[in-house]
Parts: C-alpha cells; sequence; structure tokens
C-alpha cells in the first residue's frame, strides 16, 4: 500500500498527491497530516509553519491548502489525526538542497490535538506531559531495603484516577491557583501536577485510592515546595505560607 492508497482508504483526498502536505475528509471533518520522523520531537511534531511558504524564493505549492486545513481543524472543528513518515536524503544533492522524500510510512492514523507556537503549529498526544519522581509511568510494586514490600494497586500514577482528579478539581493550582494555559497560552493547556496527599513512602499496605480525597492538583513550583520537606507539607500549610509571606511583602 503507497500513501496515496492508504490515504483515500480512510476516506481523504487533497489537490494533488505529488505536492500536498496534508488531506482531508469532509464527510467526517478529518485532516490528516504526515508526521516525519525528522519533526518529531518525544510526544510533539511540528506539522506546519508559516515559514513554508516561500522555498528558496519560490512559492509552496501546498502551503495554502494546508493552511486552510489548519484554520479547518481551528475554527470549524475539524479532528486532527497524524500517520507516522521517514524521512529520506535520497533527493538531496551534497550541499543538502533538494525535496523531501518519504522513505517509508506507517499505514496507520492516530489523533492528535492541534498546538499553535510562534508562527508554527504543532500535533501532540492527548495525554502530553512530563514524568516527575511523584508521576513515574509504571504502577507496579515498590521495594524499601531489602526485606519490606510495598504494593499499590491505585494512586497518583494511575491514569484513570488522574483523570478523576483533574475532572473534579481542574487544571489550576490548589495552592496558588496557577494556570498554564491562562499564561502560557496553548501550550499549557491541560498541564499540571498530581499530588498524593499522603507520601507514597508511607503506605505500608496495599490500598485502593480516593481520586478526590487522595490526590490533588498543584504546579510544579508548589508541588517541589511540598516535597521540600520531610515529612511533606500539607496543601494548606503551604497555601497558609504564601498567604503569610505575601501579606509581609505587601507595600505599605
Amino acid at each position: 500500500m503507497n500513501r496515496k492508497q492508504f490515504i483515500e482508504a480512510n476516506g481523504a483526498t487533497c489537490r494533488n498527491w505529488t505536492w500536498s502536505w496534508s488531506f482531508i475528509n469532509n464527510e467526517k471533518k478529518i485532516i490528516i497530516f504526515g508526521a516525519w520522523d525528522i519533526r518529531t520531537e518525544g510526544k510533539t511534531t511540528l506539522i506546519f509553519s508559516e515559514d513554508w511558504q516561500f522555498r528558496r524564493g519560490r512559492s509552496q505549492s501546498a502551503y495554502h491548502q494546508s493552511r486552510e486545513h489548519i484554520r479547518l481543524i481551528e475554527e470549524e472543528g475539524y479532528d486532527l489525526m497524524t500517520f507516522p513518515m521517514e524521512h529520506s536524503d535520497q533527493n538531496k544533492d551534497r550541499s543538502g538542497i533538494g525535496p523531501a522524500k518519504i522513505g517509508g510510512f506507517t499505514p496507520e492514523l492516530t489523533n492528535k490535538k492541534l498546538m499553535k507556537l510562534g508562527v508554527s503549529w504543532y500535533a501532540y498526544d492527548h495525554n502530553l506531559g512530563v514524568d516527575i519522581p511523584e508521576e513515574v509511568s509504571d504502577p507496579q510494586q515498590y521495594f524499601e531495603g531489602s526485606t519490606k514490600k510495598i504494593s499499590v494497586n491505585l494512586y497518583e500514577r494511575n491514569k484513570k484516577a488522574r483523570g478523576v482528579c483533574i475532572m473534579h478539581y481542574g487544571y489550576k493550582c490548589s495552592v496558588c491557583s496557577f494556570n498554564f494555559e491562562s499564561v502560557y497560552g496553548s501550550i499549557g493547556k491541560e498541564f499540571i501536577h498530581v499530588h498524593h496527599v499522603v507520601p507514597l513512602s508511607e503506605i505500608k499496605n496495599e490500598y485502593e485510592l480516593d481520586p478526590l480525597r487522595d490526590l490533588v492538583p498543584v504546579c510544579p513550583n508548589c508541588h517541589a515546595m511540598i516535597h521540600r520537606t520531610n515529612p511533606p507539607r500539607t496543601v494548606s500549610e503551604l497555601k497558609a505560607q504564601i498567604t503569610k509571606n505575601t501579606y509581609k511583602g505587601a507595600p505599605s
């Protein structure tokens, strides 16, 4: 199966199969972009940039089509999907100049979200985020020393529990009320740490976590300050300290 067959099998089309960067399925309101491996970093892929309108002084034929596809996602509610593509330098000369060539692709579509940074647009996973010591990805078993085993079945590392917590409390820090999207725009959308009220080191038996009672969303700064002491400070203690220091520092 070549790229055209794959795109058509998913009900999408384009203006020109040779130079198109993106494809559209109007019936299902889907926009498809290829996700080049050389433009992919972690869970994020650069799929379009205003800088791509001209190449060596010549207008790029695919630019306006893809720009319209971006608009449809942002303004008309079209869904974004991508498929992985491998970049090949086969068409480049010794100076590194030449058109991009697809070395291969994976015929698999994945739902993505769209994020704009400056003059560029990125496709990213719905679960975009970072792992921290409190939020590693493997909810398995933990050992202290050589003899004590701690087994936890549900806790902050569990994505479902995290999701329930955030759905209830939102993406605002429970300590300082910081909201990443309000300050950073789309790059900060749906970003927050989740703090386990009872430190994992104090959990002595297997237990089932209550996401609303045992978890709380906090920004990375407050999360770090909570764990600055041992035992960790509580959310209410840290909030009280912030209030006290803000009051002391207020102009008279």
